[in-house]
């Protein structure tokens, strides 16, 4: 039998509580996850922070019940907890990171405050063990960062967004046309029917060196075609595959650049099918999380305590507090 890591996560709009039972040879097996998805922040096309807060509030005491359910455990079964410290929205944050502190201090088990895009990157593992060096990919509504890892618990930038996240340009654009709200999922039904090259897009960042990523100019080229009168499906498929082509060939150089030939990519913009079929094709190894661990969620976190146990790493004093902007590359795990 191994150990029971309890994971949460509050870091904007979704309030996850996951179960992971870390095995003594280090592997992971996930138990539960459990995710409300708030709805209430559709009606204004993006989130808004103090409801997200009020949300955590309300739900969070049942998506526990929920997660312990399905893990088919109690409570006195737990034995480390880790929460989401940051990035995110502090008031969305506070809510999880507290709740944890409180069940440690309850249980008298271990505490282990975890980056929300270290969780990101091992939510992979719930698929794979990961073993460095590899590139991590992390898309999402608020991230789009490519870090280097090359050892365990080392994360170095290599590139990341000017501007819009790729989730947030997806939203932008499934906005303008019509499509509803997340803009992921929505563009990706739409595209299912639309023709990629009803509108051809300009490749962002052409002939950069560097390995960044910008989203605003296909945002107003989007715009633009959409007031040109272009059908909303159209104008998904075309954004989807100028969007995909971007973020793979630009990680798929960086690889080239650092000897990397393993790439995770996570967050919730992982789940598309397109790249995922995209990358397939580059010749990588490319490792994605589970089903239901790409968008934010507590088993993520879970998968991030576990990790730090299995390295020996330090639990984290009850004096942490949320983060708005936690860079990952000032966390450093490595083994000494």
């Amino acid at each position: 039998m191994g150990l029971k890591i309890l994971g949460i996560d509050t870091s904007c709009d979704d309030t996850g509580v996951g179960v992971v039972e870390l095995a003594p040879d280090g592997t992971v097996k996930v138990l539960a996850n459990r995710v409300w998805s708030q709805t209430v922040h559709a009606t204004y096309g993006g989130v808004m922070p103090e409801l997200a807060s009020r949300e955590h509030v309300e739900r969070i005491d049942s998506i526990l019940g929920e997660a312990l359910a399905e893990a088919g455990l109690s409570l006195g079964d737990i034995g480390a907890v880790a929460a989401t410290s940051g990035p995110g929205l502090v008031g969305a944050l506070l809510v999880g990171l507290m709740y944890g502190k409180g069940l440690t201090q309850a249980l008298g088990v271990p505490f282990y405050a975890a980056h929300h895009l270290e969780g990101h990157i091992y939510a992979a593992a719930s698929e794979a063990a990961l073993s460095a060096p590899y590139l991590a990919l992390v898309v999402s509504g608020g991230h789009t960062h490519l870090f280097d890892v090359p050892q365990s618990g080392e994360y170095v930038l290599v590139g990341a967004t000017k501007d819009d996240a790729a989730g947030e340009a997806f939203d932008k654009v499934a906005r303008l046309a019509g499509l509803g709200y997340p803009g992921g999922p929505a563009i990706s039904e739409a595209a299912k029917q639309g023709d990629p090259n009803a509108v051809m897009f300009k490749e962002p960042l052409k002939g950069q060196k560097a390995f960044d990523f910008s989203f605003s100019g296909l945002k107003t080229a989007a715009l633009l075609a959409h007031r040109a009168g272009a059908a909303p499906a159209d104008l998904a498929a075309s954004f989807q595959r100028a969007a995909v082509q971007f973020l793979v060939g630009t990680t798929v150089r960086a690889a080239e650049s650092y000897g990397r030939k393993t790439v995770v990519v996570s967050g919730g913009v992982a789940a598309n099918a397109a790249l995922r079929e995209a990358f397939a094709a580059t010749g990588l190894k490319v490792v994605f999380p589970a089903k239901g661990l790409n968008t934010d969620n507590g088993a993520m976190i879970a998968l991030a305590g576990a990790a730090a146990l299995h390295t020996g790493r330090a639990a984290s004093p009850l004096t942490v507090g949320a983060e708005a902007y936690a860079p990952l590359t000032a966390v450093s795990h490595r083994s000494a």
